[in-house]
Order: C-alpha cells, then structure tokens, then sequence
C-alpha cells in the first residue's frame, strides 16, 4: 500500500513537472520558476502535501545537482579550466567582496552576531551553478564566448567551497584551530588530487569509460560520478565539484556519448531538485523575513551582475555579452541552502532559516528571468541615454515667401 502512494506521488509530481515545462516552453521562459511553485504546492503548507516520497525525492534532487554539474563539465576540457581559473582568479576575488559582504554586514545589522554574518556571507556569495547550467542550457548559451568566464566564476566559488565549508563547520561546532586546520587541509587536498588526476590522466580515463555499446557507456560514466561525487563529499569537498571534474576528465567520443545519453536524465533529475527545493519550504515562513529577505536579494542581484560584468570585460568580451554574463550569475540555491541549513542545526539565529529561505527562492525565481533579460534591458536603457546625450540636428532655415535662394 505503501509503495503504491509513493507510485501516485511521483506520477503526480512528474506530470506536474511536465505541464509546466510546456508552459514555459509556449511563453519563452525558463521552467525553474515553474518548477519551484510547484514544489510549493507539494510541500509542507501547500495546497496538497506529499510526504510518503520525500525520501525519493531528496535523493533525487542531489543526484539533479550532481548530473548537471557533470553536464557542464562535459562541455569542457581540463586545460580550458585551467587556463581560465588563472585567468580569472581576480575575479573571483571580486566576486567575494560584491557579493559575500552585503550578506554579513545584513547579519550584523540585524543584530545576529559574527558566526551568523559569517553564514549570511556565504548565502549571499555563492550563485547556483546548477540552476545556471540549467538556465544556460535552456537558453542555447553554452557554446557563447561569455560562458567561459560564468564557468569559471562558478568553479572557483565551488572551489572555494572547499575553504568555506570546513571553516564554517569548524565555527558552528566550537572546535579549535587544530581540528578545524585538519579538516580545511584534507578538502584542499582531495580537491587538488582530482583535478590532478583529471589533468594528468584525463586521456587515459577517457579511454577506459568509452565504449560502443550505449548501454555499457552509460553504466560505467554515472557509476564512476557517482562514485567520485560521493567520495568528495565524504573528504569536505563538494559532490558537485566532484562531478564537475569527471566532466572535465573525459573527452572525444566518450564525452560526446556521455552527453547524449546523460541529458534525458539530467532533464529529469534537474526538475526534481528544483521541486524539492519548493517542498522544504513552508509558505507561512516566508512573509516574516520577506521585507529583509528582498532587499538583499535586490542589492545582491546588482552585485553579481556587477561581478559578471566586469570578468566579462576583463577578457576583452563585447557589450552585450558582458550583460549577458552578469544576469546568468544572480540566482542562488543548492550551496546557500546547505550553508543555512548547518547554522539551523547548529542553532546559532532562528530566523537565519527562513530568511536565507526565502532569499535563495527569490532569486531562484529572479535568477532565469535576469539570465534572460538583463542584456536587452540594458541594451534599451544605454540607447536611451545615448539618444538623450547625442546633440539636436540643426533644422534647415524655412524660406520667407518671394525669396529664393
């Protein structure tokens, strides 16, 4: 019996997802939007609560977040990375400062204290890379000059994940500079190791996933990202950074197959995650912080198109496209979620939840629509100025009747 409510649950849920996702579809938009106020009409509070797959759910939404990462990886070869993190390290710098200080001077304001703005920092710091791979996929960005640069900002938060997280975890729990040191150096070394391996041996790993036989190929490349992104979470290291370093390991025919057969379940899984994102939050919880909660999602919106903006003309990319990179970084989710969720436990501030909550649904929701029109938006509002600053064209002079010149 129980088994059959889970069969009904996710039928429902699916098919959901599938209404939507053509609704979008038929108005131009991206279907994150649409996906999350579904899960809001699923989850606790909601107009019809599931609960007896939560569980199926949960796992599915993590596997969403690992397969999209893989994804984006697989778009890339592990010298661009290279070469674009050495490139683009200012930025990420910048990234920090724009986007991670509005966070914590909000704590501080509100009166949280210094372990909550140290939280808050990070909410507000990092995008979601696998709402904005989605977002560049639906969009048909992925092979666009301007997508390098958002990749690399977006390793390079996810690698600094690796610094943050054993940090923070340390300041939640209390404990000393000794275990805290043990943990940072065990996450930075796991994460070296893989980019190491994908470096080095990238073309040997390549070799041994692919295989004519698709069923095979399949098998043997979600088995090994899987295993990989597991283990990186074991180590302190994201299981998105390591999924998104498999994708980077492989190359040729094994990526190009990998791609292919991995996008129906990418697809899939990717929904999920962003419904279970709408089912873990209770509507009633949100209008308390909205106030709070808006501003810093207006104010932190600029600062990531800022950010976008100014890696963008770093690299020497044209106009549009330097608009163009900065609307794709505004959403927030996966990362944000999980930092709030560990202060939550660890019981530091009780409105911290549902004000990072609410937040990351804001600009979850904002992210897609900001991806989509910050450079027409722009583009509109500098021809104005333009047209506006450009002086009058001087008018010919009328004739005076019975004059001829």
């Amino acid at each position: 019996m129980h088994t059959a409510t889970i069969f009904i649950e996710l039928g429902a849920i699916i098919l959901t997802l599938g209404l939507l996702g053509r609704i979008g579809s038929r108005y131009g938009l991206s279907p994150i939007p649409l996906y999350l106020l579904g899960g809001l009409a699923f989850g606790q509070g909601g107009l019809l609560p599931l609960s007896a797959s939560e569980e199926f759910v949960a796992t599915g939404a993590e596997i969403g977040v690992i397969l999209l990462l893989l994804m984006l990886g697989l778009e890339y070869t592990a010298a661009d990375l290279v070469t674009n993190l050495k490139s683009q390290y200012p930025a990420g710098l910048v990234d920090f400062a724009f986007n991670a200080l509005p966070g914590a001077a909000m704590a501080l304001l509100l009166g949280w204290g210094p372990v909550a703005a140290v939280v808050l920092a990070g909410v507000t710091w990092i995008s979601s890379s696998g709402v904005i791979a989605k977002v560049l996929g639906d969009l048909g960005r992925l092979g666009n000059r301007e997508t390098p640069v958002i990749l690399s900002i977006l390793v390079l938060e996810d690698l600094a994940m690796a610094v943050y997280l054993p940090i923070l975890t340390a300041l939640l729990a209390g404990a000393g500079l000794l275990v805290g040191s043990v943990t940072l150096a065990v996450a930075l070394a796991t994460a070296g190791a893989v980019l190491f391996v994908a470096l080095r041996y990238g073309r040997l790993i390549s070799r041994f996933v692919s295989h004519d036989d698709p069923e095979k190929l399949l098998l043997v490349v979600l088995g090994l990202t899987l295993l990989v992104a597991g283990i990186a979470q074991k180590l302190q290291v994201s299981a998105a950074v390591g999924a998104f370093l498999v994708g980077i390991a492989l190359s040729g025919e094994a990526a190009e197959g990998a791609h292919t057969l991995l996008s129906p379940l990418r697809d899939l899984f990717a929904a999920v995650f962003f419904v279970f994102f709408g089912l873990n939050t209770n509507p009633a919880s949100i209008p308390p912080v909205l106030l709070p909660a808006l501003a810093l999602a207006v104010v932190t919106a600029l600062t990531k198109i800022a950010t976008g903006y100014w890696a963008a003309r770093r690299a020497g990319i044209a106009v549009k496209a330097r608009w163009r990179a900065g609307g794709a970084l505004v959403a927030r989710g996966e990362f944000s979620i999980v930092i709030a969720g560990l202060a939550v436990t660890a019981g530091i501030e009780p409105s911290l939840g549902p004000l990072a909550t609410a937040y990351v649904l804001l600009l979850v929701v904002i992210g897609p629509l900001a991806a989509r029109w910050t450079e027409p938006i722009a583009a509109r509002l500098t021809r104005r100025r333009d047209d506006a600053a450009a002086p009058a064209e001087p008018q010919p002079l009328a004739e005076e009747p019975g004059v001829h010149v």
